[in-house]
């Protein structure tokens, strides 16, 4: 049930991080477009003899305001995209260290296995080897046998 659930969360991560995106550009427009309001507004001189007045500054004060603000919500949709993607990286290298850790139990228990399969062939080996002797020495004690009773039989 836990391996659906990061499943499908892994699966709308993309999505989300699309959707972030988006968000995030469209903020950045809005931005843009107050930084061009801004700069209308500091253009302004509606005072006598082409004088900016406090009105004209307010005005101006207020667009500064209002990009500041956006630019807080600017980097605040960056931080959560960071901690969208630091979580990301989190489950992707806690996955590659499941994968790990039980391609290295896999390992290991081969490892044993063939050991295990290295000690039966050695056994095989010695219990041949002694079948063998065994063998050369009825070979030889048959031999020695025959030769004794021959030469009874003869002499």
């Amino acid at each position: 049930m836990i391996k659906r659930f990061i499943l499908v969360l892994l699966f709308f991560i993309p999505l989300s991080m699309a959707f972030a995106q988006a968000k995030l550009d469209r903020m950045l427009q809005e931005r843009e477009s107050m930084h061009r309001e801004w700069k209308v507004s500091e253009s302004k001189k509606t005072g006598i003899f082409g004088n900016r007045t406090k009105k004209d500054m307010i005005e101006t004060n207020e667009w500064m305001q209002r990009i500041i603000q956006k630019d807080n919500q600017i980097m605040e949709e960056l931080r959560l995209m960071s901690e969208i993607e630091k979580t990301e990286i989190t489950y992707e290298k806690n996955d590659y260290k499941f994968i790990s850790q039980k391609q290295e139990r896999e390992i290991a228990l081969l490892k044993r296995a063939l050991e295990e399969k290295d000690l039966q062939v050695v056994e095989k080996k010695s219990g041949q080897r002694i079948f063998e002797w065994t063998t050369f020495i009825f070979l030889l004690s048959t031999l020695g046998l025959g030769y004794f009773y021959w030469r009874k039989v003869k002499g």
